[in-house]
């Protein structure tokens, strides 16, 4: 008691023990298992694979390891297979998270893979789209910038590849850290 009222009570570690991702081949199979179990109510994250299990394609979904059997049936269901599940067992097997965000204080600009989409943060306008190498980002960036971000058509409605995706998420993203 004394060592603890001395030297405070050491910060528990986030264990992700309780986690497990499921690898695909190909990112359209990553969207599509998320939009199924976003759809069904599971609490779900889609991330960057670590190094170490990289397969097929450069994204994961992280899910509840418990609720495993439930969601491969649910899959399984729509057609859907991983080609592989992997519980998160140590630090070096953790899902990278996907977002990276830079203030440049009249701006923001958030980061999803390999896509970003900066705003000036006092009239929230798009002033950047840049990133990916996919054929649609040239049109992605000409519909985006010089809009109003609440304005502004979402890239999944508009982008069809692993750019207009990673897009997508950093528009949410961005749009949740201005709220």
């Amino acid at each position: 008691m004394f060592f603890r009222k001395l030297f405070g009570r050491k910060k528990a570690k986030t264990s992700r023990a309780d986690r497990g991702m499921l690898l695909f081949d190909h990112t359209s199979d990553v969207i599509q298992a998320e939009n199924i179990l976003k759809a069904e109510g599971w609490t779900i994250k889609v991330m960057g694979p670590p190094p170490e299990i990289q397969r097929g394609c450069d994204l994961v979904v992280e899910f509840p390891l418990m609720e495993q059997m439930r969601i491969l049936e649910t899959l399984k269901s729509a057609k859907v297979h991983p080609v592989d599940v992997v519980p998160v067992t140590g630090p070096l097997l953790s899902p990278v998270d996907l977002f990276h965000t830079k203030d440049f204080g009249e701006y923001l600009m958030v980061r999803a893979a390999n896509m970003k989409i900066t705003i000036e943060k006092k009239s929230r306008m798009i002033v950047n789209i840049s990133g990916g190498g996919c054929p649609d980002v040239p049109f992605l960036a000409d519909q985006l910038t010089g809009k109003i971000l609440e304005d502004a058509p979402q890239p999944r409605e508009i982008g069809h590849t692993l750019c207009g995706y990673a897009l997508q998420l950093a528009y949410e993203e961005i749009k949740r850290q201005c709220l």
